[in-house]
């Protein structure tokens, strides 16, 4: 070798006729002719050796890694943790809003939503122009997109800039600008929840409750939160104690193991309660009647519930207000009664009848304080949505079974959830003239429910007497 590097023009030369006079590759007899003389005494050869064995041992431990998916887990976890302890520390740049910068409010106008929620937590806000009124008794428009077995659950209006309570079924509390909440069309899915707020994955939210002023010291003494629990028990703490968001939320109530939240509605501290049960009862007393407490009570009885019963919804109704009770049962029939029908009484007791239930009712879902100056929003487990003016519900007696809200033509469909928003403008000359025809029609389809009302309340009567 010696004697052909030696004999050689250059060394490019010098490293063909290696690689044609002992078949070596351009890389080793490259390396050949860039090795020093005294690489070839014994000693060394020795490191030569020993860096040979070491690189085959690297070898193999690299390809016993590769081969073996949960040692690989291993060693990236193991690496990961060590760059966590390297880099790991707090962050050094404080990031701070200056008053000179832009509020986030700026950027949104504070227009009426309607705030959507799926059996499996999709969240979403839709302008609430997207919902177009129709008559009763319609079969409603498409409201949302979900997956086969997820439906809308809970229908809930606010604007822009109001701050939106959010109470999970085991108690805690967690808060979100309405602004924040991705916006939708009607038809969207929306947004997992738990993308938007620090929720345990088997957590689900229960309840809603629309603050416009939470800043303000003054408002947040004057108004009350009243939480009810589907085992019939009520609370009311004062809207402070909820007035300072953390990120991982705070207890908002104490509730057991086979309870959970079904109510929270923001009150000013001289409202009626009145709580209605899925047997078709409810009860109405004095919200003073449950003393204020603090953020981690459990709360008091507020209706006495039989077996295989539970509460199903609440309402709270300031004295002398010109609202009527509207309740509406799984199979999409409901009806309106006047507050009056429903006696003042104590807490703790079972109720009167507030509809009739039969076969063709199914049992009780929702309870809703109305005027006519509101719409009622349906949205059944298929995602059929219908938008319908309270206006043309009469008011009926206590006990009778109702009139069809929305017809439900999917087999073993059934009403997801009921929302009560505000009437949209008065319509066109055109418009108004196409709705009276179906408002017309509707009631031409309706005539059965008209019968069934006109019979219960001949029924009540014979009661009464």
């Amino acid at each position: 070798m010696i004697a052909i590097i030696k004999s050689s023009d250059s060394t490019e030369h010098a490293i063909q006729r290696l690689c044609e006079r002992f078949s070596l590759t351009e890389v080793q007899a490259r390396a050949i002719v860039e090795m020093r003389l005294r690489q070839l005494t014994g000693l060394e050869q020795e490191k030569l050796h020993n860096e040979l064995a070491e690189v085959r041992k690297t070898i193999e431990h690299l390809q016993a890694i590769l081969d073996d998916p949960a040692e690989c887990r291993k060693v990236i976890e193991q690496e990961l943790l060590e760059v966590k302890e390297k880099f790991g520390d707090e962050r050094r740049t404080q990031i701070e809003y200056s008053s000179e910068e832009m509020n986030a409010e700026d950027f949104y106008s504070d227009d009426p939503m309607i705030i959507t929620i799926s059996h499996f937590g999709y969240i979403k806000r839709t302008p609430l122009k997207e919902y177009r009124a129709q008559a009763r008794g319609g079969v409603g428009a498409k409201g949302s997109d979900t997956r086969d077995e997820d439906f809308i659950e809970y229908v809930y209006e606010a604007t822009n800039h109001n701050y939106m309570l959010f109470f999970t079924a085991t108690g805690r509390c967690f808060w979100l600008r309405v602004f924040e909440i991705p916006e939708g069309t009607k038809n969207s899915k929306g947004r997992a929840i738990q993308n938007l707020l620090n929720l345990d994955a088997e957590n689900r939210i229960m309840a809603f409750v629309r603050a416009t002023k939470l800043t303000d010291p003054e408002y947040n003494q004057s108004h009350y939160i009243v939480f009810a629990t589907k085992n019939g028990i009520v609370k009311r703490t004062s809207l402070s104690a909820y007035s300072r968001p953390r990120a991982n939320g705070v207890r908002a109530l104490n509730i057991a193991d086979d309870d959970k939240l079904v109510g929270a509605i923001l009150t000013e501290g001289d409202s009626e309660v009145i709580l209605a049960n899925s047997k078709g009862y409810a009860i109405r007393f004095a919200e003073t009647a449950v003393r204020a407490m603090g953020r981690t009570a459990t709360g008091v009885k507020g209706m006495r519930l039989t077996e295989d019963d539970e509460v199903i919804g609440m309402i709270c109704m300031r004295a002398g207000t010109r609202d009527d009770v509207l309740v509406v049962s799984e199979q999409g029939m409901g009806k309106r009664s006047a507050l009056e029908d429903y006696r003042v009484t104590n807490r703790g007791g079972k109720g009167v009848k507030t509809i009739n239930i039969t076969a063709k009712t199914g049992k009780l879902i929702a309870i809703k304080n109305v005027n006519d100056d509101n719409d009622l929003v349906i949205i059944n487990k298929s995602g059929i949505a219908i938008r319908l003016k309270v206006s043309s519900l009469r008011i009926v007696g206590r006990a009778t079974q109702g009139v069809r809200l929305i017809n439900l033509e999917k087999k073993n469909d059934e009403i997801a959830s009921v929302c009560k928003v505000d009437t949209e403008p008065e319509t066109t000359d055109e418009e108004g003239v196409r709705d009276a025809f179906n408002r017309e029609e509707g009631d031409v389809q309706n005539v059965e429910d008209i019968q069934d009302v006109q019979q219960d309340e001949n029924e009540q009567q014979n009661e009464n007497e």
